[in-house]
């Protein structure tokens, strides 16, 4: 990627009382992109948002946001579609959506113009003098996106964009995400859904135990895990050898199998083999799916080049240093951000 990133994170830690909720995250996100940032329940994606959106400050780290910190024009420039529900649940949903708009700096004329078309294209026009608390479940999610964009952002924060929604509106919000990235906005897109994921996003970082453990290109990072995934065709029963994690009946005899970390393919084929129940008609080394790499390094500790990962997400080279994600060798006593963090802890 070229020019200045609109989201510049580096070295970044935030810790709630004994817990160290984010240990040295690091990302850029740029103009025209949709940004994949993935992880776990728990590992400190939300927390690494709220810190990017200046609603938490990092103990540790730089944050820089259109180009330095954040103030109360630039807010004005991101939207932010969270998790929960952030509605008002008693007002009508038209009066809420306006209410909003103008919190970001829009006149009522402009933001009514503007909320019009928004209410059309999501079928929300004939629900506009509804309560939000009347909505389904997909209609309040379609509502929150049109106050995370009515407003025309620079920078799109979206986090588990497509909750709630079947798969006709899902499509429809994928169209208008990469819409907006071809207008040139910025998009930073939290999901647990890889393969919308693998679809909208060209990079992506993965976070695990707060820390970043896989961070580039989504092509490289599959490409880098080849080996891990098999595909497997036949017919009878077929009982997972060892070292396979996962195996998925994908449609009709034809299986995907995700294996852990030091796990030789040859080694699986020939238990299948030696499987009186099940037959082999084909079977291959597979590019992982970008949800195959999830469960690799989420479940099973693994490394693109098959190392295994300390519990705090570190790589460990064979002699037993640490390495950093980019493969960096670390120190086994500590890290600077570690002790400043500590300085802060109350």
């Amino acid at each position: 990627m070229t020019g200045q990133p609109t989201v510049f994170i580096s070295g970044v830690c935030k810790r709630f009382g004994g817990v160290l909720a984010v240990d040295d995250v690091s990302f850029e996100v740029f103009p025209e992109e949709i940004f994949g940032l993935l992880g776990p329940n728990g590992a400190g994606k939300t927390t690494t948002i709220r810190m990017l959106l200046d609603i938490f400050r990092p103990d540790c780290g730089e944050i820089r946001v259109f180009g330095g910190r954040l103030d109360a024009a630039g807010k004005n420039r991101i939207g932010y579609l969270p998790e929960e529900r952030g509605l008002y649940r008693d007002l009508r949903l038209e009066q809420t959506l306006l209410y909003f708009a103008t919190l970001k700096g829009m006149d009522a004329d402009t933001a009514r113009r503007r909320l019009i078309p928004w209410l059309e294209r999501l079928d929300l026009y004939e629900h506009r003098q509804k309560k939000v608390g009347d909505l389904s479940r997909g209609m309040h999610q379609k509502a929150q996106l049109i106050a995370t964009l009515v407003h025309e952002p620079d920078l799109i924060v979206v986090d588990e964009p497509f909750a709630g929604l079947d798969p006709v509106n899902a499509r429809l919000v994928m169209t208008i995400l990469d819409e907006q990235r071809l207008q040139g906005r910025t998009i930073v897109m939290s999901t647990h859904q890889m393969h919308l994921v693998e679809a909208l996003c060209n990079r992506i970082a993965l976070i695990n135990h707060g820390r970043s453990v896989l961070y580039g290109e989504v092509d490289r990072i599959k490409r880098e895990f080849a080996g891990n995934a098999l595909v497997v065709q036949g017919h009878g029963r077929l009982a997972p050898p060892p070292g396979v994690l996962e195996a998925q009946q994908i449609n009709g005899g034809e299986w995907h199998l995700t294996l852990a970390a030091g796990t030789d393919p040859q080694a699986v084929l020939r238990a299948l083999a030696a499987n009186d129940g099940f037959v082999i008609e084909r079977f291959e080394v597979a590019q992982p799916s970008l949800d195959d790499v999830f469960v690799a390094v989420v479940r099973d500790g693994q490394s693109p080049n098959g190392d295994l990962r300390s519990p705090n997400g570190d790589l460990r080279s064979p002699n037993g240093d640490l390495r950093s994600p980019t493969g960096d060798l670390r120190q086994r006593d500590g890290r600077a951000h570690e002790e400043a963090v500590a300085d802060r802890a109350p």
